[in-house]
């Protein structure tokens, strides 16, 4: 039986399993549609999977948890003995999952904060891990959700795609936006801001936009003491393994550094050749 508050994410916070276990936080999966089948991202759809389709152009949307599935939720982690549930997840911007939350927290057992923490991949695990060490150490609610503002506050995401087409796609970056990336067959840098993907800078080809992305990485990570990193990747780990390996030499505050393959949510608006670096302030 638990006699702290419980913390729940969902599965677009890529958390390692063994952070999950660790910290003790619950993950509700967003849906992958992939032509006609509607399958559970981390456990019915892999990365590998994702990355064939949309290689193949196969149609392939995502959406939110439905409200009940998060209401199902909320009831299990409060038999569990639970006396209250921090509710974080991926910037509302970018899903209706914070929305499908909110209904479902109305009728919980037990009192439920939503966030809507403005950040995704693991911008938002890191988000949560703080919320749960709160927690964890005897924290309230609101301490708990305190925590994981306080760490939200101090994170950063920067990313380079192959192309913005996915992201027009799936309505998550205006036409105009994209436009950004297709001049000239420039390769885009993108941040989190606001919790909107928005286009940072413009450069000329891939490797030099994946050593801008290192160089930008790096810089953020100068600022304020210690920092923990996350490299994130679709179809691209030999990449991804190197970048973070470069990062690793040229940050000395470097606490944990996490390197994985985004899941199907995702990776579904951003294409295989993904690689994304998130910078989360202790």
């Amino acid at each position: 039986m638990s006699s702290h508050v419980a913390i729940v994410t969902d599965s677009t916070a890529y958390l390692p399993e063994r952070a999950m276990r660790q910290h003790d936080i619950t993950s509700v999966p967003l849906t992958v549609v992939l032509g006609d089948q509607a399958l559970e991202e981390g456990t019915e759809i892999s990365a590998r999977s994702l990355a064939q389709a949309l290689q193949k152009r196969r149609p392939v949307t995502t959406s939110r948890p439905a409200p009940e599935v998060f209401a199902a939720t909320y009831r299990e982690v409060a038999r569990s003995g639970a006396p209250g549930i921090v509710s974080l997840h991926l910037s509302s911007e970018l899903s209706g999952t914070y929305d499908a939350a909110v209904l479902a927290a109305r009728d919980a057992p037990v009192p439920v904060h939503v966030v809507d923490t403005g950040m995704i991949a693991m911008a938002l695990g890191f988000c949560a891990v703080a919320a749960a060490e709160a927690a964890a150490a005897g924290a309230g609610i609101d301490e708990a959700v305190a925590a994981a503002e306080k760490r939200a506050a101090a994170t950063s995401a920067y990313f380079y795609v192959d192309t913005l087409d996915y992201l027009r796609r799936g309505g998550r970056i205006g036409t105009a936006q994209a436009l950004f990336g297709s001049a000239l067959a420039v390769k885009p840098l993108l941040q989190l801001a606001d919790g909107r993907i928005e286009p940072l800078e413009k450069v000329r080809t891939a490797a030099k936009a994946i050593a801008r992305l290192e160089e930008i990485a790096a810089d953020r990570a100068g600022v304020g003491g210690p920092v923990d990193i996350a490299v994130h990747h679709l179809a691209a780990a030999e990449k991804a393994a190197a970048l973070a390996e470069r990062l690793r030499e040229r940050i000395p505050g470097l606490g944990e550094l996490h390197v994985s393959e985004v899941g199907a949510v995702i990776g579904a608006h951003t294409g295989p050749g993904l690689l994304g670096v998130v910078v989360s302030g202790r």
